[in-house]
C-alpha cells in the first residue's frame, strides 16, 4: 500500500467572504476542517463528526473575542478519536477546544496539545476543556514530547484527563522564555491527571513550570482543584521552575514523589493534600528549594517517603549556586499544616553532601543550611510513636520553630523549642482525612508577619473570628469529599472501566500454546496440562499473562528451539507476565526473557515463580532504552547459563536504567558463567531515588567464572541495594558485590565460601550529569 503522509492542516486566517456571526459548522474530514477554521469569525463553532480521525495535524488558528470565541468541539464528546500522527497546535486569541479524546497514536511535533504554532503565533486566552490524552506516546521512552505545551499568556485547561505517558519529558510544561509568555496567568485546574507509570530516570514529571534557565521569570501559574493519582513517573510530581506560581487545593493521591519548588520563588503552596499508602515506601509531599515560599493549610497522610520524598523536605542549597542547581532555602514560611500517621514528616537540611567532597566539584556542594525560616502553628500526630519525627541532616539553627504540637504517643525524640508534646486525639473525618477531636484552647496561635493574609483553613472556613493550629479550623466542618472523581477531568469519561473475568485456557500441544498467548485477553491465564512443549518462534507478551502447570509437582516443560538471540518470550509494551511451576530449557545460544531492541513505548513486568530455567546465553537481556516497572524471581532455579540477568544497557550517564524494582527471592543459580546479576544506573543524577534492588535468601554456586570485571553481582549507581540471608559458593569472582556506601546499600547475614567479599566504597565517582 502506498504510503500517505499525515494531512497537515495550515490553518491562515482569512477576512474575505465574510459569514453570519454565531455559525455552527459540522466537518466531517480535513480538508472540510481546514476550511472551516480559516473562514472562522468571533462565535463560530467548528463541529468535527463523530468517528476517527487519523493522522491529523489540526492547526487552528483564529481571532474570537471574550465574549464570542471561537470554538473546536466535539459532535459529541469523547466520540471524535485523535488517532495514529495527530497533534493539535493554537494560535490566535480567545479559543475554545471542546471534548477531543487522543488515543492509539503519537504526537509527530513536540506536543500533543501546544497553544502555540510557531514563535511568532501563540495563543492567549484561549482554552482546552473536556479532552482526553491517553497512553499517546513517542514510539521509544527516549523521545521527548509533552503532551500539553503552555505558551502565550492567559490560557487554561480544565476538565481534562491524562493519563499514561510513558517516554521522556513532562506531561505538562508551561514555557516562558520571551516577554510573551511571562506572567502569564495560566490556569491548570479541576483535571484528573491518571496514573503515569515510573520512567526509571529523570524528566517525566508531571507538571513542570518553567525551567532553569528562565527559573528567575515570573510566571504565575495557577494549578489548582486537580487530583493527581498514581503519578510515579520520577521524584518530582510537579516542578516549579519559576516565580509566583500558586498551588492550591489538589488532591496527591499515592503519587510517588513530591510537589517540588526546584527553581524560581515565591510561591504559594495551600490546602493541597497529600494521601499515602502504607505499601509504598516512595510517596512524598512538600520538598522546598529557594525563597520567599508560604506553605500553608495543607494536609499530610500515611506518607513513607524519605529525603527527596519526605513528608517535608527542606534541603540544604549550594553555595553561589548555579542557576540550574540548588538555591538556598530562605525566608520561607510553613504553617497550619497536619501531618498525620507520617514517617519522620519534618525533614531538614535534606540533600546535604559535604561528606562527598572528596569526588564532587564545589559547585555541587549543598552546604548552606536554610536560613530565616518559619515553622508556625502545625500539627503532627501518629497513631505509633515515631523515633525521628524531625530528621536533622545539617544545622537547623537558621529555622524558627513557633507553637507547633505533637502527639507521639509518649515516645521521647530529639525535641526543638517551639514543639510541644502534648496529649489529642483524632477523629476520621472521611476516609484518609482525620481532625483534632477538639480544638487546641490551651495553645496560642501565633500571630507572624503578614499572618493575617491566611484568612481560611483547608475547608475553605474563616480563620478571622476564632482560629486554631493545624490546618483545619474548628471540629465540626462538613466533608471535603476529596475523591469525588466527578470533581475532576471530564464528566464523559470513565477512568475506571469495568475489567473483565481472566479466562483459564488449557493447552495440550505447542501450536495451542502458541494460538493461547496469541489470542487471549488482558489478564487471561494459560494452564498447560502437557509435559513438553517446544517453540521455535518466540512468543509475544504485550498483555497481562499468567502461564502456569496444571500440575505444579511435575512442572511442564517449555523447550525453545529458536535462533540464536532470539527469545523464548519476547516482553512488548505493556507486556506483563507471570510464569509459575515451568521448566523453560534453552539451546545455549538463545534467550529466555528478553525486552524489544527498539519500539519499547511504554514498560513490561516479569515474575518468575517456582520455575527452573537453564540453557540460555541469557536468562533476562533488556535492551537499551526498554524499562520495567517490577521483575521478580522467586523460589526459582537458574543453571547452565552464559549470563543471568542482564539490566545495565543505559550507558549513558543521564540517569537512566533498566528496571524501577528487582526482586530475587529464595532463588538457587549454578554454573552462569558471567553477568549474574547486572543492574547500572550512571550518572549523578541526585534527585533519582532508584533502582531497588532485593536478593534475599538465595544461594549461588559456581557462578561468575568468566566475569571480567570479577564481580557477581554488578549494582553500580543503583540507590536501593539489600543483599542478605544468602549462600556464596565457589563463585571464582573477585567480589561478590560492591555496595555503595552513601546510599541505601546495605548486606547482611550472608555466606561466602570461596567467592570473594562484599565491600563497601562510601562515595562512588559518577560522571556529572550538569
Amino acid at each position: 500500500m502506498k504510503y500517505l503522509p499525515p494531512v497537515i492542516l495550515l490553518i491562515v486566517l482569512v477576512s474575505c467572504s465574510p459569514k453570519k456571526a454565531d455559525t455552527e459548522i459540522l466537518v466531517s474530514n480535513a480538508d472540510e476542517l481546514s476550511y472551516a477554521i480559516s473562514n472562522a469569525e468571533p462565535g463560530t463553532e467548528i463541529v468535527m463528526a463523530n468517528g476517527s480521525w487519523e493522522n491529523v495535524q489540526i492547526r487552528f488558528v483564529a481571532q474570537g473575542t471574550e465574549d464570542k470565541p471561537v470554538t473546536l468541539r466535539s459532535e459529541t464528546r469523547g466520540k471524535v478519536i485523535i488517532k495514529g500522527q495527530s497533534d493539535l497546535k493554537l494560535g490566535g486569541e480567545f479559543l475554545v477546544v471542546d471534548g477531543l479524546y487522543f488515543k492509539n497514536g503519537a504526537s509527530p511535533s513536540n506536543a500533543v496539545i501546544e497553544y502555540a504554532i510557531n514563535e511568532d503565533t501563540l495563543a492567549n486566552h484561549s482554552r482546552v476543556t473536556n479532552c482526553v490524552i491517553q497512553d499517546f506516546n513517542k514510539a521509544q521512552r527516549n523521545y521527548e514530547d509533552l503532551w500539553v505545551r503552555f505558551r502565550g499568556r492567559q490560557n487554561q485547561l480544565d476538565h481534562c484527563y491524562l493519563a499514561g505517558k510513558s517516554n521522556r519529558g513532562p506531561t505538562i510544561r508551561v514555557d516562558i522564555e520571551g516577554n510573551q509568555s511571562i506572567k502569564n496567568h495560566h490556569k491548570i485546574v479541576n483535571n484528573h491527571f491518571g496514573p503515569r507509570p515510573p520512567k526509571g530516570g529523570p524528566s517525566a514529571e508531571t507538571v513542570q513550570l518553567g525551567n532553569s534557565s528562565t527559573s528567575m521569570s515570573p510566571s504565575n501559574t495557577l494549578v489548582a482543584n486537580n487530583l493527581f493519582e498514581e503519578c510515579n513517573g520520577e521524584v518530582e510530581i510537579i516542578s516549579s521552575k519559576s516565580n509566583f506560581n500558586e498551588f492550591r487545593n489538589n488532591v496527591f493521591y499515592k503519587s510517588e514523589g513530591s510537589l517540588v519548588t526546584r527553581h524560581g520563588n515565591y510561591c504559594t503552596v495551600d490546602g493541597n493534600y497529600f494521601i499515602g499508602d502504607e505499601d509504598s515506601n516512595h510517596i512524598g509531599g512538600i520538598r522546598l528549594i529557594g525563597t520567599g515560599h508560604w506553605v500553608t493549610n495543607n494536609y499530610f497522610y500515611n506518607l513513607r517517603g524519605e529525603i527527596f520524598r519526605a513528608p517535608l523536605a527542606i534541603m540544604n542549597g549550594i553555595r553561589r549556586s548555579a542557576i540550574n542547581r540548588y538555591i538556598q532555602v530562605t525566608d520561607v514560611v510553613v504553617a497550619y499544616n497536619t501531618w498525620v500517621d507520617c514517617k519522620s514528616p519534618w525533614q531538614f537540611g535534606v540533600g546535604s553532601n559535604v561528606d562527598q567532597k572528596d569526588v564532587l566539584p564545589p559547585s555541587e556542594i549543598r552546604s548552606e543550611t536554610p536560613i530565616r525560616t518559619l515553622i508556625a502553628n502545625n500539627v503532627i500526630y501518629n497513631t505509633d510513636g515515631d523515633e525521628t519525627p524531625i530528621v536533622r541532616y545539617d544545622s537547623i539553627n537558621g529555622i524558627a520553630f513557633k507553637n507547633n504540637v505533637i502527639n507521639n504517643q509518649g515516645m521521647d525524640f530529639k525535641r526543638v523549642e517551639g514543639l510541644k508534646q502534648i496529649d489529642f486525639s483524632m477523629s476520621e473525618l472521611e476516609e484518609n482525612i482525620w481532625i483534632p477531636a477538639s480544638s487546641f484552647p490551651d495553645i496560642e496561635v501565633y500571630q507572624g508577619f503578614e499572618f493575617k493574609q491566611i484568612s481560611n483553613d483547608l475547608l475553605g472556613n474563616p480563620r478571622t473570628e476564632t482560629n486554631s493550629i493545624g490546618a483545619i479550623n474548628g471540629t465540626n466542618p462538613e466533608l471535603p469529599n476529596i475523591m469525588n472523581l466527578s470533581l475532576y477531568g471530564p464528566d464523559w469519561f470513565d477512568p475506571t472501566p469495568q475489567e473483565a473475568e481472566p479466562k483459564i485456557h488449557t493447552v495440550g500441544t505447542s501450536e495451542e500454546l502458541v494460538e493461547a498467548v496469541t489470542n487471549s485477553n488482558d489478564g487471561d491465564i494459560i494452564e498447560l496440562s502437557s509435559n513438553r512443549y517446544e517453540i521455535d518462534l518466540s512468543l509475544t507478551i504485550d498483555k497481562k499473562l499468567t502461564i502456569h502447570s496444571a500440575d505444579i509437582l511435575q512442572k511442564s516443560s517449555i523447550v525453545f528451539i529458536g535462533d540464536a538471540s532470539t527469545q523464548a518470550f519476547e516482553m512488548n509494551p505493556k507486556g506483563e507476565l507471570t510464569l509459575k511451576a515451568v521448566k523453560l530449557v534453552g539451546s545455549g545460544e538463545n534467550y529466555a526473557f528478553a525486552s524489544l531492541k527498539e519500539n519499547m513505548s511504554s514498560l513490561y513486568n516479569l515474575k518468575v515463580i517456582d520455575s527452573e530455567i537453564s540453557d540460555f546465553e541469557y536468562v533476562l537481556k533488556a535492551y537499551k532504552h526498554s524499562f520495567s516497572e517490577f521483575i521478580m524471581f522467586k523460589s526459582t532455579i537458574i543453571k547452565n547459563c552464559t549470563n543471568g540477568l542482564e539490566l545495565s544497557s543505559e550507558d549513558d550517564d543521564r540517569g537512566e536504567y533498566n528496571a524501577e524494582n528487582l526482586y530475587v527471592i529464595d532463588c538457587h543459580f549454578e554454573n552462569v558463567n558471567q553477568n549474574v546479576i547486572d543492574y547500572y544506573r550512571g550518572g549523578y543524577d541526585e534527585s533519582t531515588v532508584g533502582g531497588n534492588l532485593i536478593v534475599k535468601g538465595s544461594t549461588f554456586k559456581n557462578c561468575g567464572a568468566h566475569e571480567k570485571n570479577g564481580v557477581l553481582i554488578n549494582t553500580y549507581g543503583i540507590i536501593n541495594v539489600d543483599i542478605s540471608d544468602n549462600i556464596f559458593q565457589n563463585n571464582k569472582v573477585k567480589l561478590v558485590a560492591r555496595l555503595w556506601g552513601a546510599k541505601n546499600n546495605s548486606e547482611s547475614n550472608n555466606t561466602l565460601e570461596n567467592s570473594g567479599q562484599i565491600i563497601i566504597e562510601q562515595n562512588l565517582p559518577l560522571k556529572l550529569m550538569y
